[in-house]
């Protein structure tokens, strides 16, 4: 179960975006609970992916605000997100491809010395200890990822479960404090997808990382989330537990379908 904390970390408020007329996120508000693994469900087009975006500074919302951690982030770069700690994964992973997954680890930290050309020329001594750590420190998470076995192989030959996984890595690299994750169940194998819930609820439990993911997983949903919110045309239809939302019936009719008897299915959809 997810690590018990009480207020909220992410804050969204009245959050609006449109496209050429088309409203894709409609004064969405919700919040995500500190140390929780919230999750955001809702049938294609619903606005998840374009939401998730706005928090991370990929799109500026047209109305609303986001907060995190108390503090305005409301259209920040992502880059300024990443110093706060903030993080997200994308649905189709980005990983350097021809780059080793240890070195795709390596690369995430910022501020290194040896991107700096005169330290590069004048503190050797300080490249080579800095590089040391962020060495051991990919390998720690290698470790822990179960991945030590893929450490020298080139990214772009890894599975898309371990694209998945090495995704999840990089977010350790720099201690995340909040990772939105997108679809980390898509195009994943039952048995590694059981493996990366797992790593997710250890993240949450041991090492206090609060998550908020989009899935349509409902399986993986019930098993990671203490909230899971509805989306559907680019509102907010609703908040609640995986049970209470999958007996609600606006959300039975909007997302999940529901058999001849009326007992919620629970789709896998992948896309």
């Amino acid at each position: 179960m997810p690590s018990q904390s009480s207020g909220a970390l992410l804050e969204i408020s009245d959050l609006s975006k449109s496209f050429g007329g088309v409203r894709a996120v409609d004064h969405a508000t919700f919040d995500v609970r500190e140390g929780g693994i919230t999750g955001l469900i809702g049938p294609n087009g619903a606005g998840k992916t374009t939401l998730f975006n706005l928090v991370a500074g990929t799109f500026t919302p047209d109305a609303g605000r986001v907060r995190f951690a108390g503090e305005d982030i409301t259209g920040k770069p992502p880059h300024e997100l990443f110093a706060r700690r903030l993080l997200r994964t994308f649905q189709i992973p980005h990983e350097f491809s021809r780059l080793t997954t240890r070195e795709n680890l390596m690369m995430v930290p910022g501020d290194q010395a040896g991107e700096n050309l005169f330290i590069t020329w004048f503190g050797h001594a300080r490249v080579r200890r800095q590089e040391a750590e962020v060495r051991d420190r990919a390998e720690r998470v290698l470790d822990f990822l179960g991945m030590t076995h893929v450490a020298d192989h080139p990214a772009g030959k890894l599975s898309g479960g371990q694209k998945k996984l090495l995704e999840i890595g990089r977010t350790m690299m720099v201690d995340a404090r909040m990772v939105l994750l997108d679809e980390v169940g898509a195009g994943v194998n039952r048995t590694l997808l059981s493996e990366i819930a797992g790593k997710i609820e250890q993240l949450n439990v041991e090492h206090g990382y609060t998550f908020c993911l989009i899935e349509h997983d409902m399986d993986l949903i019930a098993r990671l989330c203490e909230t899971v919110v509805v989306m559907a045309e680019g509102t907010v239809l609703t908040v609640g537990t995986p049970g209470e939302v999958t007996r609600d019936e606006r959300v039975i009719e909007a997302y999940l379908g529901a058999s001849d008897d009326g007992v919620p299915r629970r789709r896998r959809k992948r896309t």
